[in-house]
């Protein structure tokens, strides 16, 4: 059984989106980076990115990850809000925590290709 198929097919992933996205625009600390922002679009959008990045229906077109978060200078510390938004999404809506666990290493993984270089000094 494939992850998408663990964490509910097409309707787990539409589910999750929507709470996934509740949370994070709720959440003061990521809700700048939503403002203005077509949520609709970008609904339909992370649920085509994530059926794909679970081994389900490979339906996503968008722009890759590298420019769809150029500029939006995304640190480590919302990364990690995100991801656990998701997770928690992914709890409520009563996926295993083996299967959030192995989300959240799939999502780990694109890190470096969200996350804004920070300088050094």
């Amino acid at each position: 059984m494939s992850l998408y198929d663990e964490v509910g097919g097409t309707a787990g992933v539409k589910a999750a989106v929507a709470v996934f996205y509740n949370r994070v625009t709720a959440d003061d600390s990521l809700a700048p980076w939503f403002e203005g922002v077509d949520l609709s679009r970008l609904k339909a959008h992370q649920r085509a990115f994530l059926s794909a990045a679970l081994g389900g229906p490979e339906l996503f077109a968008g722009r890759d990850l590298e420019h769809a978060h150029a500029g939006l200078n995304i640190t480590p510390e919302a990364f990690e809000s995100v991801v656990q938004h998701l997770a928690t999404a992914l709890h409520d809506l009563g996926a295993s925590d083996e299967a959030v666990a192995r989300v959240r290493e799939r999502v780990e993984a694109l890190r470096d290709r969200v996350v804004a270089l920070q300088p050094t000094d």
